[in-house]
């Protein structure tokens, strides 16, 4: 199966990202991977960066929806996509600007 990832629109959308110029989105889209999550699947996200592109999951931060972001173990509450890279890789990118 072919590594998809995040595109530099999806991710110009999140709030903590808008700032960064389309370059840099589109890198650091690429280095994430997304994923498509059924309802009641977990996803294990300690030590990433994530960000929920369509659906709505829960977290220890609680119900987290489109544009929202986490760094924490996620579960969907309905068919979502989410997206996330190390967060050592997520750093690297925001902490240039």
């Amino acid at each position: 199966m072919r590594h998809q990832s995040a595109t530099a629109h999806e991710l110009a959308r999140i709030a903590e990202l808008a700032g960064l110029p389309g370059e840099t989105l589109a890198r650091l889209g690429e280095q994430m991977e997304r994923r498509e999550l059924e309802p009641g699947e977990p996803l294990d996200a300690s030590g990433r960066f994530g960000v929920v592109l369509s659906g709505m999951v829960r977290g220890q931060a609680g119900l987290l929806r489109p544009g929202d972001t986490f760094t924490e173990s996620v579960t969907a509450l309905m068919p979502a996509t989410v997206a996330s890279c190390e967060r050592a890789v997520y750093e690297s990118f925001v902490g240039l600007y």
